[in-house]
Protein backbone atom coordinates (compact mmCIF):
# COMPACT_ATOMS: atom_id res chain seq x y z
CA UNK A 1 0.00 0.00 0.00
CA UNK A 2 2.56 1.86 0.68
CA UNK A 3 4.79 1.78 -2.72
CA UNK A 4 0.95 2.41 -4.39
CA UNK A 5 0.97 5.72 -2.30
CA UNK A 6 3.91 6.52 -3.94
CA UNK A 7 3.57 5.24 -7.33
CA UNK A 8 0.29 7.64 -7.27
CA UNK A 9 1.89 10.62 -5.83
CA UNK A 10 5.05 10.90 -8.61
CA UNK A 11 1.75 9.89 -10.85
CA UNK A 12 0.07 13.52 -10.00
CA UNK A 13 3.04 15.57 -9.34
CA UNK A 14 5.77 14.27 -11.67
CA UNK A 15 3.75 12.36 -14.72
CA UNK A 16 6.12 13.09 -18.15
CA UNK A 17 9.00 14.37 -16.20
CA UNK A 18 10.03 17.19 -13.53
CA UNK A 19 10.37 20.05 -16.99
CA UNK A 20 12.32 22.50 -14.37
CA UNK A 21 14.57 20.68 -12.88
CA UNK A 22 15.72 18.62 -16.20
CA UNK A 23 16.29 21.60 -17.88
CA UNK A 24 18.61 23.00 -15.80
CA UNK A 25 20.39 20.03 -13.94
CA UNK A 26 22.77 17.76 -15.55
CA UNK A 27 21.49 14.11 -15.54
CA UNK A 28 24.34 12.64 -13.80
CA UNK A 29 25.00 15.27 -11.13
CA UNK A 30 24.84 14.96 -7.36
CA UNK A 31 24.53 16.86 -4.63
CA UNK A 32 23.58 16.45 -0.58
CA UNK A 33 20.43 17.76 0.89
CA UNK A 34 18.72 18.11 4.53
CA UNK A 35 15.87 18.31 5.97
CA UNK A 36 15.12 20.92 8.67
CA UNK A 37 12.46 21.45 11.29
CA UNK A 38 11.28 24.48 11.19
CA UNK A 39 9.25 23.79 14.50
CA UNK A 40 8.80 21.36 17.78
CA UNK A 41 6.93 18.36 17.63
CA UNK A 42 7.21 14.49 17.07
CA UNK A 43 9.02 12.96 13.95
CA UNK A 44 6.82 10.38 12.02
CA UNK A 45 7.78 9.39 7.99
CA UNK A 46 11.31 9.29 7.82
CA UNK A 47 11.54 5.47 6.53
CA UNK A 48 8.92 6.56 4.12
CA UNK A 49 10.57 9.65 2.98
CA UNK A 50 13.73 7.23 2.04
CA UNK A 51 11.44 5.37 0.36
CA UNK A 52 10.30 8.05 -2.11
CA UNK A 53 13.77 9.10 -2.92
CA UNK A 54 14.77 6.09 -3.88
CA UNK A 55 11.62 5.52 -6.52
CA UNK A 56 14.06 7.52 -8.40
CA UNK A 57 17.56 7.34 -6.96
CA UNK A 58 17.96 3.17 -6.02
CA UNK A 59 21.09 4.16 -4.99
CA UNK A 60 20.52 6.88 -2.76
CA UNK A 61 22.06 7.36 0.73
CA UNK A 62 19.38 8.45 3.53
CA UNK A 63 21.05 9.46 6.92
CA UNK A 64 18.15 10.00 9.87
CA UNK A 65 19.12 11.73 12.92
CA UNK A 66 15.91 10.93 14.35
CA UNK A 67 13.91 7.78 14.86
CA UNK A 68 10.36 7.45 14.61
CA UNK A 69 8.23 9.34 17.23
CA UNK A 70 11.00 10.92 18.56
CA UNK A 71 10.81 14.54 19.64
CA UNK A 72 12.25 17.22 17.39
CA UNK A 73 13.24 20.89 18.02
CA UNK A 74 12.74 23.55 15.49
CA UNK A 75 16.66 24.14 13.62
CA UNK A 76 17.07 20.14 14.08
CA UNK A 77 18.57 18.47 10.92
CA UNK A 78 16.27 15.16 10.75
CA UNK A 79 17.61 13.40 8.14
CA UNK A 80 20.79 14.10 5.64
CA UNK A 81 20.11 12.89 1.88
CA UNK A 82 23.45 11.97 -0.90
CA UNK A 83 22.36 11.21 -4.66
CA UNK A 84 21.30 12.43 -7.80
CA UNK A 85 20.57 15.94 -7.99
CA UNK A 86 17.44 15.70 -10.27
CA UNK A 87 16.24 12.85 -8.02
CA UNK A 88 16.75 14.70 -5.08
CA UNK A 89 14.69 17.74 -6.46
CA UNK A 90 11.75 15.88 -8.29
CA UNK A 91 11.35 13.93 -4.77
CA UNK A 92 10.77 16.68 -2.64
CA UNK A 93 7.37 18.12 -2.74
CA UNK A 94 6.28 14.30 -2.24
CA UNK A 95 8.97 13.55 0.45
CA UNK A 96 7.76 17.19 2.73
CA UNK A 97 4.34 16.34 1.86
CA UNK A 98 4.29 13.28 3.24
CA UNK A 99 6.54 13.69 6.31
CA UNK A 100 4.55 16.82 7.20
CA UNK A 101 1.55 15.40 7.33
CA UNK A 102 2.79 12.32 9.93
CA UNK A 103 4.82 14.40 12.49
CA UNK A 104 2.03 16.98 12.08
CA UNK A 105 -0.56 13.57 12.90
CA UNK A 106 2.34 12.22 15.98
CA UNK A 107 2.37 15.41 17.53
CA UNK A 108 -0.96 15.70 17.79
CA UNK A 109 -1.38 12.47 19.16
CA UNK A 110 1.32 12.95 21.81
CA UNK A 111 -0.69 16.04 22.97
CA UNK A 112 -3.44 13.63 23.56
CA UNK A 113 -2.07 10.74 24.75
CA UNK A 114 -0.05 13.36 27.50
CA UNK A 115 -3.65 13.85 29.00
CA UNK A 116 -4.16 10.32 29.12
CA UNK A 117 -0.96 9.84 31.61
CA UNK A 118 -1.76 8.14 35.10
CA UNK A 119 -4.84 6.19 33.66
CA UNK A 120 -5.69 2.93 32.17
CA UNK A 121 -6.84 4.59 28.79
CA UNK A 122 -5.43 3.94 25.83
CA UNK A 123 -6.29 6.86 22.74
CA UNK A 124 -7.64 5.42 19.67
CA UNK A 125 -7.46 6.52 15.73
CA UNK A 126 -10.14 6.38 13.32
CA UNK A 127 -11.01 5.34 10.08
CA UNK A 128 -11.55 9.75 9.04
CA UNK A 129 -8.32 9.59 7.52
CA UNK A 130 -7.59 11.41 3.70
CA UNK A 131 -8.45 8.81 1.01
CA UNK A 132 -5.51 6.89 0.02
CA UNK A 133 -3.50 7.99 2.80
CA UNK A 134 -4.53 5.70 5.70
CA UNK A 135 -1.90 3.42 6.48
CA UNK A 136 0.17 6.50 6.51
CA UNK A 137 -2.47 8.43 8.57
CA UNK A 138 -2.01 5.61 11.49
CA UNK A 139 2.01 4.70 11.59
CA UNK A 140 1.85 8.44 12.83
CA UNK A 141 -0.70 7.66 15.36
CA UNK A 142 0.99 4.99 16.35
CA UNK A 143 4.66 6.80 16.36
CA UNK A 144 2.81 9.92 18.49
CA UNK A 145 1.77 7.51 21.47
CA UNK A 146 -1.94 6.31 20.26
CA UNK A 147 -3.30 3.38 19.31
CA UNK A 148 -4.33 1.91 15.94
CA UNK A 149 -8.61 0.79 15.69
CA UNK A 150 -9.58 -1.03 13.22
CA UNK A 151 -7.72 -0.85 9.66
CA UNK A 152 -11.06 -0.53 7.89
CA UNK A 153 -14.38 -2.29 7.23
CA UNK A 154 -12.72 -5.67 7.36
CA UNK A 155 -10.88 -6.13 10.40
CA UNK A 156 -13.26 -5.40 13.23
CA UNK A 157 -17.41 -5.13 13.02
CA UNK A 158 -18.65 -1.83 14.19
CA UNK A 159 -22.00 -2.04 14.68
CA UNK A 160 -23.88 1.61 14.74
CA UNK A 161 -27.09 3.04 14.83
CA UNK A 162 -28.13 2.76 11.13
CA UNK A 163 -26.82 -1.45 11.50
CA UNK A 164 -29.63 -1.64 14.36
CA UNK A 165 -32.24 0.17 12.92
CA UNK A 166 -31.96 -2.27 10.27
CA UNK A 167 -31.43 -5.98 12.29
CA UNK A 168 -34.44 -4.19 14.82
CA UNK A 169 -32.20 -4.33 17.91
CA UNK A 170 -28.43 -4.76 19.21
CA UNK A 171 -29.05 -8.15 20.05
CA UNK A 172 -30.28 -8.88 17.13
CA UNK A 173 -27.84 -7.17 15.02
CA UNK A 174 -24.84 -8.93 17.02
CA UNK A 175 -25.94 -12.28 16.61
CA UNK A 176 -26.30 -11.76 13.23
CA UNK A 177 -23.33 -10.51 12.87
CA UNK A 178 -21.39 -12.89 14.61
CA UNK A 179 -23.33 -15.77 12.70
CA UNK A 180 -21.27 -14.01 9.77
CA UNK A 181 -17.52 -13.08 10.34
CA UNK A 182 -14.78 -15.49 11.39
CA UNK A 183 -14.30 -16.38 14.21
CA UNK A 184 -12.26 -14.32 16.27
CA UNK A 185 -13.04 -10.94 14.68
CA UNK A 186 -14.44 -8.49 17.51
CA UNK A 187 -17.48 -7.14 17.52
CA UNK A 188 -18.47 -3.00 19.11
CA UNK A 189 -21.41 -1.95 19.51
CA UNK A 190 -22.04 1.73 19.53
CA UNK A 191 -24.40 2.83 22.13
CA UNK A 192 -25.79 6.59 23.07
CA UNK A 193 -27.57 5.55 26.57
CA UNK A 194 -27.70 3.23 29.73
CA UNK A 195 -30.31 0.94 28.11
CA UNK A 196 -28.52 0.26 25.55
CA UNK A 197 -25.24 -0.41 26.78
CA UNK A 198 -27.34 -3.25 29.07
CA UNK A 199 -28.57 -4.64 25.84
CA UNK A 200 -24.95 -4.46 24.57
CA UNK A 201 -23.45 -6.29 27.15
CA UNK A 202 -26.06 -8.84 27.78
CA UNK A 203 -25.44 -9.62 23.70
CA UNK A 204 -21.94 -10.04 23.92
CA UNK A 205 -20.42 -7.41 22.65
CA UNK A 206 -16.65 -7.01 22.63
CA UNK A 207 -16.52 -3.28 22.67
CA UNK A 208 -19.08 -0.90 24.02
CA UNK A 209 -18.86 2.24 22.51
CA UNK A 210 -20.10 5.11 24.59
CA UNK A 211 -21.06 7.64 21.80
CA UNK A 212 -21.72 11.47 22.58
CA UNK A 213 -22.42 10.92 26.48
CA UNK A 214 -21.57 13.22 29.27
CA UNK A 215 -18.78 12.07 30.88
CA UNK A 216 -21.19 11.48 34.22
CA UNK A 217 -22.82 9.12 32.19
CA UNK A 218 -19.87 7.19 30.58
CA UNK A 219 -18.64 6.59 34.47
CA UNK A 220 -21.98 5.03 34.66
CA UNK A 221 -21.70 2.95 31.96
CA UNK A 222 -18.36 2.06 32.51
CA UNK A 223 -19.77 1.07 36.42
CA UNK A 224 -22.20 -0.79 34.98
CA UNK A 225 -19.54 -2.70 32.21
CA UNK A 226 -17.25 -3.70 34.98
CA UNK A 227 -14.50 -5.06 32.50
CA UNK A 228 -17.03 -7.84 31.23
CA UNK A 229 -16.42 -5.70 27.89
CA UNK A 230 -14.02 -2.99 26.54
CA UNK A 231 -15.14 0.54 26.56
CA UNK A 232 -14.88 3.05 24.14
CA UNK A 233 -15.46 6.98 24.52
CA UNK A 234 -16.46 8.33 21.19
CA UNK A 235 -17.58 12.04 20.07
CA UNK A 236 -16.89 15.53 21.00
CA UNK A 237 -13.64 14.41 22.23
CA UNK A 238 -11.64 17.35 22.53
CA UNK A 239 -7.85 17.81 24.06
CA UNK A 240 -9.33 19.99 27.01
CA UNK A 241 -12.19 16.92 27.62
CA UNK A 242 -9.56 14.18 27.60
CA UNK A 243 -8.19 13.86 30.98
CA UNK A 244 -11.51 13.81 32.31
CA UNK A 245 -12.83 11.21 30.28
CA UNK A 246 -10.22 9.34 30.84
CA UNK A 247 -10.68 9.27 34.86
CA UNK A 248 -14.00 7.58 34.26
CA UNK A 249 -12.07 4.38 33.86
CA UNK A 250 -12.95 4.29 29.88
CA UNK A 251 -10.18 1.48 28.47
CA UNK A 252 -10.07 4.01 24.56
CA UNK A 253 -10.63 7.01 23.82
CA UNK A 254 -11.42 7.38 19.59
CA UNK A 255 -10.12 11.01 18.71
CA UNK A 256 -11.40 11.65 14.46
CA UNK A 257 -9.41 15.12 14.91
CA UNK A 258 -6.01 13.13 14.98
CA UNK A 259 -6.72 12.65 11.72
CA UNK A 260 -8.91 14.56 9.93
CA UNK A 261 -8.15 17.98 10.82
CA UNK A 262 -4.30 17.71 10.62
CA UNK A 263 -2.33 20.34 11.16
CA UNK A 264 1.39 20.26 9.35
CA UNK A 265 4.06 20.08 11.40
CA UNK A 266 6.93 22.79 8.69
CA UNK A 267 9.95 20.85 7.77
CA UNK A 268 12.04 22.65 4.95
CA UNK A 269 14.67 20.81 2.63
CA UNK A 270 17.92 22.53 1.42
CA UNK A 271 20.00 21.19 -1.42
CA UNK A 272 23.65 21.77 0.81
CA UNK A 273 26.63 20.68 -1.75
CA UNK A 274 26.51 20.12 -5.39
CA UNK A 275 28.72 17.07 -5.96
Amino acid sequence: MIDQIITLAFEEDVATGDITTNALIPENSRAVATLTMKANGIVSGLEIAGKVFSRLDKDIICTPYFKEGEKVSQGDVILKVEGNFRALLTAERTVLNILQRMSGIATATALYVKETEGTQTHLLDTRKTAPGMRILDKMAVKAGGGTNHRMGLYDLALIKDNHIKVAGSITRAVQQVRDHITPGVRIEVETTCIEEVKEALTSGADIIMLDNMSTSLMAEAVRLVDKKAKTEASGNMTLGRIREVSATGVDYISVGALTHSVTALDISMNIQTGL
